[in-house]
């Protein structure tokens, strides 16, 4: 259940795996042909990064690599391209970058269907796929790779970040992984930064355990005042610490905005709404039923069936959605957000 890889968490309906992509393109395994496209870019452009590194050697790119952008180029000029045959090199290296900006993309179909073997072509997409009726998607399935990069879903983003950090050499722990998944949200970009900032940070160190301290000192998020804290509070019913947390979240707005904050905590009774009706309430059934990676995602749940029956629950639920219009200016012309997390919490708690 939690031998997950990359792979696993971030592209179940891809035509072609992404760590076996990977795989290939470091043995110097290439296809003549890339479509890389889906509304997570990160991906996109490691596949291209690897491209860059290993289709040519640095000698051989000054004449063999061609970069093209797509809101400045024509399909004409990059077909033509690449079909021309490479100077000194067994191969040459086309990309498309924002190739959602290239006008009649789909023309690149007529050099699809019959690609040269001297060439790899990458078509960079990002931030939505192609239709799959377009020619040029059905020409890249037989003749190339197809990889759609798709976001990764909030409730599955700290498995992937303790799948990410195993990828680096690298351990965190349950909460370390749920503190980065509630302050970077499901941004892969920033995660690799914030990643290469703690990568030096260990440094030669012999533990390359990312702690919730380290994350604290050196990315800023408190590892004792963060959306995890509180609904860990909120599930065990710790009025004081949950109030504590809160008025946190007050002082330090910026860093704990409202409007990130009551997402998190609805989410977390929407699901353990979900909880209470299943009938496996056990820690693997609950895995199950929520689609969670880790065991360490169920423990608030299993808390949380001690100390909420179904129609407080319910009430709950109603009760965010009233504090997030507050949040927003409706019905609130002078509550503060403070205000509006003590009155929340009471009401949740009482």
């Amino acid at each position: 259940m939690e031998n997950n890889t990359i792979s696993d968490l971030i592209d179940e309906m891809a035509v072609t795996e992404y760590e076996e992509i990977c795989r290939d393109i470091t043995a110097g395994k290439f296809a003549p042909v890339y479509v890389l496209m889906g509304e997570e870019p990160y991906f996109i452009d490691y596949i291209e990064n690897l491209l860059v590194q290993n289709v040519l050697n640095e000698t051989e790119r000054d004449f063999n690599q061609m970069i093209f952008y797509g809101s400045d180029s024509n399909v004409l000029d990059i077909m033509n391209m690449a079909r021309r045959f490479p100077m000194m090199a067994k191969r040459q290296l086309v990309i498309i970058k924002e190739a959602q900006d290239l006008s009649k993309l789909d023309l690149l179909s007529h050099y699809v269907k019959a690609p040269v073997s001297s060439t790899v072509l990458a078509i960079c997409h990002k931030y939505k796929k192609i239709d799959g009726r377009k020619n040029i998607l059905i020409e890249a399935k037989k003749n190339g790779i197809v990889y759609e990069s798709k976001k990764i879903y909030d409730n599955k983003m700290a498995g992937f970040i303790i799948s990410f950090m195993k990828e680096q050499s690298m351990d965190i722990d349950g909460k370390g992984a749920q503190m980065l998944a509630d302050y970077l949200g499901n941004d892969i970009g920033r995660l690799a930064k914030e990643t290469e900032k703690l990568k030096i940070v260990l440094g030669e160190s012999l533990s390359k355990c990312i702690t919730p301290e380290l994350i604290e000192t050196n990315i800023g998020i408190s590892k004792d005042y963060n959306s995890y804290e509180l609904v860990n509070a909120v599930a065990s019913k710790e009025i004081l610490r949950a109030n504590r947390i809160a008025d946190y979240f007050d002082k330090n707005r910026k860093v704990n905005p409202i409007q990130t904050v009551l997402p998190i905590i609805f989410s977390y009774f929407v699901n353990l709404m979900i909880c209470i009706y299943s009938k496996d309430k056990s820690e693997r059934g609950i895995m199950q039923t929520l689609n969670l990676q880790w065991s360490f995602q169920a423990k608030d749940y299993l808390l949380g069936l001690r100390n909420y029956k179904a129609m407080k629950v319910f009430d709950i639920i109603h009760e965010i959605r009233i504090a997030d219009a507050k949040s927003k200016g409706f019905d609130n012309s002078s509550i503060t957000f403070g205000d509006i997390y003590k009155e929340l919490l009471y009401k949740i708690m009482h």
